[in-house]
């Protein structure tokens, strides 16, 4: 599910749910519910965010005495569900990568709008499953280097690390990190970018445009457009990350996603 707990008068609210309902509320398309001021995406309850469920379940589910809780399996969240306004906006992209901040998303958004049509990764489901996997990697897009200095990849020629100082120089950047000095020379020839050059390694980090454009190419050439097309969180993960770290978080941020952008 979307939310993992109940959000209104006396739920649990925990914050990422909250920025969910949040999202759906400013979000519903129904001709009968309307919001005068859009609610803030910042995960806190208050009584707006209450008044406005009480509203909709008044006005668009039929709710004699509504209660002002939405429930992960209850009748108020299928109806924001079916009234949503489907797609990738400020208010979803808030919600799905719910650990972010409006800035990142702010800074994100449009970048995210052009790069996956350029690699085919467009459809609801291939975003859905391309923005979990870089949700969970970026911790909702506020990281785009790892934090590990990078010395445990000193000498892996594996990765093409052959000079000394390369396991630092190319440690994990992006927002699905590239890693290596092999990998750095083939994106950058993709790319037209001289990533070797000392000082400009730290560009997939440090451009947003590539740090998502270098993610969506590793996307691509590793066809993880036709997992995402199979629902396959499971083979893409293991494609992503080697394994299967992280997978239950990463499941959430998918479920926002195909909630915001799937029918």
């Amino acid at each position: 599910m979307c939310i993992e707990s109940s959000v209104g008068k006396d739920g649990t609210n925990n914050k990422v749910d909250v920025k969910v309902v949040q999202a759906a509320l400013n979000l519903c398309t129904d001709d009968k519910f309307h919001i005068t001021t859009k609610l803030p995406i910042n995960g806190k309850l208050d009584a707006n965010t209450i008044s406005a469920i009480e509203a909709f379940q008044s006005t668009v589910v039929g709710a004699t005495k509504p209660d002002g809780v939405v429930n992960k399996n209850g009748k108020t969240l299928q109806a924001l569900k079916k009234k949503l306004k489907k797609g990738i906006s400020n208010d979803s992209l808030l919600a799905i990568m719910a650990h972010g901040n409006s800035a990142t998303i702010q800074t994100y958004l449009p970048i995210f709008k052009t790069e996956v049509v350029k690699y085919q990764a467009d459809s609801p489901l291939r975003f859905a499953h391309f923005l979990a996997q870089v949700g969970h990697e970026s911790l909702s897009l506020l990281y785009t280097e790892e934090i590990a200095s990078g010395v445990a990849y000193e000498g892996r020629k594996d990765l093409g690390n052959t000079q000394q100082g390369d396991g630092k120089r190319f440690k994990g950047r992006g927002l699905i990190q590239l890693t290596g000095r092999k990998n750095y020379a083939t994106y950058g020839e993709y790319a037209c970018l001289n990533l070797l050059q000392s000082g400009n390694e730290s560009m997939i980090a440090k451009v947003p445009a590539y740090a998502v454009d270098a993610s969506l190419w590793f996307w691509k050439t590793h066809n993880l457009n036709k997992r995402a097309d199979m629902d396959d969180l499971k083979g893409i993960t293991r494609r992503v990350n080697g394994g299967y770290n992280g997978l239950d978080d990463r499941q959430m941020y998918l479920n926002r996603a195909k909630f915001f952008l799937t029918e």
